[in-house]
């Protein structure tokens, strides 16, 4: 009986729809979907909160909040199956696992997601009811993602769920928000700001991205008013539209070429008007003429002279990217067009010295690739530029997985030249709980207890101003960055909020607080994580978790970033319409995490084969042992040992499980099942079925496998569980699921595991003799001499293979070792020996070669042939009695 039938064998009587049973084939269609429904049915994964439980009890994992954009794709499906991984894992080892999930259907993403579903613009609509469309919309793909979730097998607890945007969300929101304010730590300032001209919107540092674009280098000429040295000067720029923006002009001190220009006064090409040539030591001498415009706003060393020269304002580009009156003639026109025409200009009027294209690096809003703009405008900030040193250690006291994402934090935290901008001019968003005096602009922020406030609908909380005596408010109108929320998690699961009685903040759940580990993409290091450690570590002073598993990519089969442009991306939907789930989870394990990898279906079709193998091996072990068999007072040397390779196993899958090196647990989880187990141990079983030790270690061993394979393979292993060990009745999942037992420990058993594993390999050579010879397993044998350490094992090698005689080996058996055959390598060879290659093979050929083994010398034609430029492939002979049969550890002699 083989583990693994043939194709369509055992498959006329499939399994059950309504109970599980090893009868027939197995059926993932239907035995996924009967389990997945029976977990949420019946809460098998709920978390039940007590704020007595000993912190050291519970795991929590602060689960990333999908973005309400979209469908299900591979990254959700990869990161999420990851995240199972380690919830399905902490649950069996350590018992209370809360394992939550969260809707991110707050800000940009939901409101572009809107627009383009119901074919609408934002701005056509008043604010509250474009945001109940926004509602609309995101709970109909939320119930989609809810039911995609559900059909990955993830073990969420369903009952702990929430949404960025729902009442006690944005309660916890406005919160963090007055205690950022109380604590000094919030800034309204009107100042210049990175600008989204397609979202129109302010943004923060984290929002952009660097992408390569087509430009031109314009060299344009100024000319130099009043009584100057000279004429004119040139200036490089890639952008011209913002000429009529220019407030100065720039020089290095140290810019000998230049320096007579410094206190001039330059006349702006077109447009007319007359700036100061200034010195400062934030020039690029080696860029362009060495000479710089500074205009309103061209980038962020544009902003630093506004400020530090006392320049004035000039604003060319309005919050849309459309060019102002300033511009002039270019009015109404866009960047792009004003940028052509003033170009045109320019050489017709005799401005433009040269013009050559160039591709260079841009900065672009992430969310839809724009290239930024900066404008002046009121902005709220969180105050982090002073505090970097602080977050940098709260990274270090965190472990990462894998190690080397720390370097990302650590790198963007060094690199921060803004405080972090939490203001968004946009309708999807909680409200700023702010009003403002409408005499004297005094801020008045709403009280902790009336929380969630809308200024738009709400009245403020004081009839007069405290600063000026003033009865008339403005309303804030900005909403929150999504950031300043979804950064918000960990106390949002933990249920921080503040005490009126008490007058302080309280969790409702406090046990979960640190939480035990963060898993998140490593593309939202910056955006996600960091901005959690600075929201959670202001509030709290403590580090929101003590872990974090930085997952990579999902890419496609040439490693490129999967991209609809591209034509490349692969659908969840059609992976698991072709494939079980449980494949496909077999499939996630398959990098290590952190690292970006192809989406191979060798890896699907790999775990499809290994379900097969699971099923199959499980109704051979039913059919050679009782389910519950008793330990026998001695196990047999064969037994012994299979019970302490798999204690040894399931020691190193624990280590690795608990380091998140999902990739090796599941390697080592397979070679072990599929070759030790199913390969050698169950053929030695069928010859030993009668046999209480090999049925104790059968019925032991597969119980171990289907938990040590439950995290990954959670379906399956229910079933076959259920099938097999739970008991008879209507006993609920709470006391009957494989995911609600303890995980395995190492039971101690003693073994001489390399001599074990030796006699494994002899015995599987004598199976592949027997078969190639055509002989049946059970055909005896008269003699077999075995070399190698098999000590403690020779009576179970012959027992098992039906040796009348079988003899250990102290020395060696005489083997010869002659060289088979060196292959060349031409790429190589070719080029260095030109035509006496060809007396270099006929030199192989006939045998007249000298090969030094001590200096890897090949000697040949006259010639010496390093190593690098040839390969040996050795073959060893037996000349004794019998026929030779090698191994990796052993030599056998078949007489």
């Amino acid at each position: 009986m083989s583990t693994d039938a043939p194709e369509g064998e055992g498959e006329q009587q499939p399994a059950s729809e309504d109970e599980p049973t090893l009868e027939g084939g197995y059926d993932p269609e239907a035995v996924e979907e009967r389990w997945q429904q029976r977990w949420v049915d019946e809460e098998v994964y709920a978390y039940e909160s007590d704020p007595e439980k000993d912190p050291n009890t519970v795991y929590a994992i602060d689960t990333p909040p999908p973005t309400v954009s979209g469908s299900l794709h591979m990254g959700h499906l990869y990161g999420h199956t990851l995240q199972d991984f380690a919830a399905r894992f902490q649950r069996m080892h350590d018992g209370d696992v809360l394992f939550p999930f969260g809707y991110d259907d707050n800000g940009i993403a939901s409101e572009r997601l809107t627009e383009k579903e119901l074919d609408i613009r934002h701005q056509d609509y008043e604010r509250r009811e474009f945001q109940q469309l926004c509602r609309e919309v995101c709970q109909e793909y939320e119930a989609e993602f809810t039911e995609k979730m559900q059909g990955l097998g993830c073990s969420i607890d369903w009952g702990n769920t929430y949404k960025t945007i729902e009442p006690r969300v944005q309660r916890i929101s406005q919160l963090s928000f007055i205690d950022l304010y109380e604590q000094g730590r919030e800034y309204r300032q009107k100042a210049p700001a990175i600008w989204c001209p397609e979202c129109e919107t302010a943004i923060s540092q984290v929002e952009m991205e660097d992408m390569e674009k087509g430009a031109h280098f314009n060299d344009i000429a100024f000319e130099l008013a009043g009584d100057a040295p000279r004429d004119e000067f040139v200036i490089s720029t890639t952008r011209p539209e913002l000429i009529p923006a220019c407030v100065s002009v720039f020089v290095h001190p140290d810019d000998d070429e230049n320096q007579d220009l410094v206190g001039e006064t330059a006349r702006i090409p077109i447009f007319g008007h007359e700036v100061p040539i200034i010195a400062d030591d934030r020039v690029d001498m080696e860029k362009g003429s060495g000479v710089v415009m500074c205009c309103t706003f061209g980038d962020q060393k544009d902003i630093e002279w506004y400020q530090a020269h006392d320049l004035p304002l000039r604003v060319a580009i309005d919050e849309s990217g459309t060019m102002t009156d300033l511009a002039g003639d270019y009015e109404g026109m866009s960047t792009d067009e004003a940028r052509e025409a003033i170009v045109e200009d320019l050489d017709d009027a005799g401005y433009l010295r040269d013009r050559e294209s160039i591709t260079h690096t841009v900065q672009v809003h992430e969310r839809c690739d724009t290239p930024v703009e900066f404008r002046v405008s009121k902005q709220w900030y969180v105050e982090i530029l002073d505090h970097k040193e602080e977050y940098l250690e709260a990274g270090r006291e965190m472990d990462w997985y894998p190690e080397k994402m720390f370097t990302r934090y650590k790198h963007w935290i060094e690199g921060l030249e803004w405080d972090w901008l939490i203001s968004r001019q946009r309708d999807s968003g909680i409200p700023f709980p702010v009003w403002y005096c409408e005499d004297c602009d005094h801020e008045i922020i709403a009280e902790k207890e009336d929380l969630p406030v809308d200024p738009l609908s709400d009245d403020s909380p004081v009839e007069t101003c405290p600063e000026c005596g003033g009865d008339e408010f403005v309303a804030e109108e900005d909403v929150f960055d999504t950031w300043a929320t979804s950064s918000l998690t960990p106390l949002i699961n933990a249920g921080w909020d503040w005490d009126e009685d008490a007058e302080e903040f309280t969790m409702s759940k406090p046990e979960l607080y640190p939480f035990d580990l963060r898993p998140q993409g490593h593309d939202i290091i910056s955006f996600w994580l960091f901005h959690t450690v600075v929201k959670c570590y202001e509030h709290t002073g403590e580090v929101p978790f003590d872990a974090t598993m930085i997952n990579g990519h999902v890419l496609d089969e040439n490693r490129e970033k999967m991209s609809k442009s591209r034509g490349n991306i692969v659908a969840p939907d059609e992976v698991l319409a072709e494939y079980p789930v449980d494949a496909v989870r077999f499939w996630a394990a398959s990098a290590a995490v952190g690292d970006d990898f192809p989406y191979q279906e060798k890896d699907l079709t790999a775990g499809e084969k290994l379900l097969r193998k699971l099923w199959n091996a499980s109704k051979l072990v039913d059919t050679l042992a009782p389910r519950e068999p008793d330990e026998p007072e001695d196990l047999e040397p064969i037994d012994r040992w299979l019970l302490a390779e798999l204690d040894d196993a399931t020691e190193e899958l624990t280590a690795q499980l608990e380091e998140y090196e999902f990739a090796k647990a599941r390697d080592r989880l397979r070679t072990f099942f599929w070759n030790t187990f199913c390969d050698d141990y169950l053929e030695i079983a069928k010859e030993r079925e009668d046999n209480p030790s090999t049925q104790y270690a059968l019925r032991t061993a597969h119980r171990t496998f289907l938990e040590l394979w439950a995290p990954f393979l959670p379906h399956v292993t229910e079933e076959i569980w259920q099938a097999v060990y739970a008991p008879d009745g209507d006993a609920d999942l709470e006391e009957t699921s494989i995911h609600l037992r303890d995980w395995p420990d190492p039971q101690g058993y003693d073994a001489d595991l390399e001599a074990g594993e030796t006699a494994m390999e002899v015995i599987s050579a004598l199976r592949r003799y027997k078969s190639e010879n055509q002989l049946p397993l059970n055909a005896d044998l008269e003699a077999v001499a075995v070399y190698g350490e098999v000590d403690g094992f020779a009576d179970a090698i012959a027992n098992v293979m039906h040796v009348a005689d079988l003899e250990v080996l102290s020395d060696q058996p005489e083997i010869t070792t002659q060289v088979a055959s060196i292959d060349l390598d031409y790429s190589q060879v070719g080029p260095k020996y030109g035509e006496k290659v060809g007396e270099i093979d006929a030199g192989i050929e006939s045998g007249d070669y000298e090969l030094d083994r001590e200096d890897g010398v090949l000697r040949v034609a006259g010639e010496e042939l390093a190593e690098d430029l040839f390969e040996v492939e050795r073959e060893r002979t037996y000349s004794g009695e019998g026929e030779m049969l090698e191994t990796e550890s052993a030599v056998v002699i078949v007489e």
